[in-house]
């Protein structure tokens, strides 16, 4: 009489397979995420919650008619740079500030801008108070 053997069915996972799998689903993700990055500026945007302190050495203003002021004098955009030149001293932590109304397009202020990074100062936009 021959011996019958009962198969067991083993009840055990073998969790190896499912490692490789998930190790390389996280390689691609890893891998594809990082072609996906989007080419954005970043801008660090200053808040007008508070008061920001700055060694004021120039003021430029620009009213609601595109008109410039250096220092409350009226001024040409064309004589702008050799307005803003005459008022720096020369002094290290000079900045320009600008008061600009809020209808000026930003054009306005990158031409200021430039102006700054010309003469080697930085140049600020001033805002209202929350």
């Amino acid at each position: 009489m021959p011996i019958k053997r009962r198969s067991k069915v083993l009840v055990e996972f073998n969790m190896s397979s499912l490692t490789d799998i998930v190790f390389l689903l996280l390689i691609f993700f890893m891998l594809t995420s990082s072609f996906v990055a989007p080419n954005a500026i970043k801008l660090l945007l200053p808040k007008a919650s508070a008061p920001t302190i700055a060694r004021q050495t120039v003021t430029v203003s620009i009213d609601a008619d595109r008109r410039f002021f250096v220092d409350n004098q009226p001024v040409a955009k064309e004589q702008l740079e050799g307005a803003i030149a005459a008022k720096l001293s020369g002094e290290e932590n000079e900045s320009i500030v600008v008061y600009a109304d809020k209808s000026v397009p930003v054009e306005d202020f990158v031409h200021i801008w430039k102006i700054g990074k010309k003469l080697g100062v930085k140049t600020l936009l001033a805002a209202k108070p929350e």
